[in-house]
């Protein structure tokens, strides 16, 4: 399933392995004018209380895979998924059709320069490529990942480990970046490249 383009609005997918800084670049991108659609946050939406999945979610994983709010349960979904890949592919199959026709929806009448679609798994999933003008990764080293990732969530190392390795390599994300912004500095620097970006966006858009 392929989502489509509104006519004349520049696409661009924004991707990253898990810790390389996507949040904070999507989050200055939007503060600059651009409309931005993050995969994961719809991903959240649809699997909260009464939300467009779950009710395929507990269908096919059971009251187990619920929180008591109703909620699809994140940690034992995670644990459940790493542990059987056919369980990861059967959530796949629920959730990605449901989030690229809500990705979709949001795209219409479309009134910023241009859109940013943060897409995690941009590389490991088809169907996104074709709809895009341009692809931005953020990249940095992958033990600068691991430390960032264990600061935020707190995983096991295992866990950490098996995400990162879940997820396509750096340098096939390299490979198909059209920009590249490097987050392996500070913060003042990322903004900086940033703020670059966006005006090299703004010129291709009033081409």
């Amino acid at each position: 399933m392929h989502i489509q383009k509104p006519r004349d609005v520049l696409a661009i997918g924004l991707t990253g392995g898990i810790g390389s800084g996507k949040t904070t670049v999507s989050n200055r991108l939007a503060q600059l004018g651009a409309k931005v659609v993050d995969a994961d946050e719809v991903a959240h939406r649809i699997t909260a209380a009464g939300g467009a999945a779950m009710s395929a979610i507990e269908e096919a994983f059971g009251p187990a895979a619920l929180r008591p709010d109703g909620a699809m349960d994140r940690d034992y979904i995670r644990k459940l998924a790493f542990d059987q890949p056919a369980v990861r592919s059967h959530l796949e199959q629920i959730l990605h059709p449901i989030i690229r026709h809500t990705i979709q929806e949001e795209l219409q009448d479309v009134t910023a320069p241009y859109c940013v679609l943060v897409i995690p798994l941009l590389f490991e999933k088809g169907g996104w490529h074709e709809f895009m003008d341009a692809v931005v990764v953020v990249d940095c080293p992958v033990d600068v990942q691991f430390a960032r990732v264990k600061k935020r969530n707190g995983w096991p190392d295992s866990q950490i480990h098996a995400v990162i390795e879940a997820q396509a390599s750096r340098a096939t994300r390299l490979a198909g970046a059209d920009f590249v912004i490097e987050n392996h500095g500070d913060e003042a620097d990322l903004i900086a490249q940033v703020d670059e970006l966006h005006k090299k966006l703004i010129k291709i858009q009033a081409k």
